[in-house]
């Protein structure tokens, strides 16, 4: 029986190892997603537009919301909900999907030397594709409304490395699960929507009762929503320390999800 390396250096190498492979599946995963539709990758551009344009009308013109004190525009606070919406689905559409990437590949289990493990970088690699996206609406929107964005814009990646590290170990994690236990693809489901109301991304951190911010602050979540809003919105830098933190505990979790992935995933052809 072949021994898989657990190691944090396997971890990196095998993505630089088969980068050929995951960008040739991740282009496969982009346009497929859009085959045989009229308007093709273009929905890709057009879907982000469209929801900006919805919650900018619901939550600014019907439920005449305002971003904390209430003393904010309509426009800012649809960019600031856009903001950490693009964060959280990022987060959603890998965690969604995750429980079925073995099981909707079997055909990969059989073959020996297919590296198993670049499964969940090819779903995260679509979903930053429409991250992309979504970032430039974002930006198209604040420069017809507000003018240039701020310079702090180029902050993003290095906000949102931290959580493709945690989006990983958790997929690592949910991909093997899903082959054992196929509740977990419903439990996901439930925990999905849970994490939306339980992060901030309708509310600031401050509408909550300090009793109960706690909660937040245990969001794994939660430093890349308001760190993004800070770089994207406010023109606020980053702050240094967080991220320090951020960085540290989600490369743990991200070796952790690959360490138990390869522990387990010898059992993936018993099972299927």
């Amino acid at each position: 029986m072949r021994n898989f390396s657990v190691s944090p250096y396997e971890m990196i190498v095998s993505l630089w190892r088969n980068r050929s492979l995951v960008m040739a599946l991740t282009k496969r995963e982009v346009v497929g997603r859009y085959r045989g539709s009229f308007l093709g990758i273009f929905w890709s551009f057009f879907h982000p537009l469209f929801m900006l344009a919805v919650y900018t009308f619901v939550f600014s013109v019907v439920f005449k919301a305002r971003w904390g004190d209430g003393t904010g525009t309509k426009t800012e606070f649809a960019l600031v909900l856009f903001a950490g919406l693009i964060v959280f689905n990022l987060f959603a559409e890998c965690f969604g999907r995750a429980p079925g990437l073995i099981l909707s590949n079997v055909n990969y289990v059989k073959k020996v030397i297919f590296p198993l493990e670049i499964l969940p970088w090819v779903a995260l690699c679509a979903a930053l594709f429409h991250t992309a996206i979504s970032v430039f609406v974002w930006i198209g929107a604040y420069c017809l409304l507000y003018g240039l964005p701020h310079l702090t814009v180029l902050y993003l990646p290095l906000i949102l490395l931290p959580l493709c590290f945690f989006i990983m170990g958790v997929s690592w994690a949910l991909t093997s699960l899903g082959v054992y236990l196929r509740d977990v693809s419903q439990i996901v489901g439930l925990l999905t929507t849970v994490l939306m109301f339980l992060s901030p991304i309708f509310y600031p951190i401050t509408a909550l009762p300090e009793a109960y911010r706690y909660i937040l602050l245990l969001n794994p979540l939660m430093p890349a929503i308001e760190q993004t809003r800070a770089v994207l919105f406010w023109g606020d830098s980053p702050d240094w320390l967080l991220l320090v933190g951020y960085y540290s505990a989600t490369l743990c979790v991200a070796w952790l999800g690959f360490a138990w992935f390869q522990k387990t995933r010898q059992g993936f052809a018993d099972v299927l």
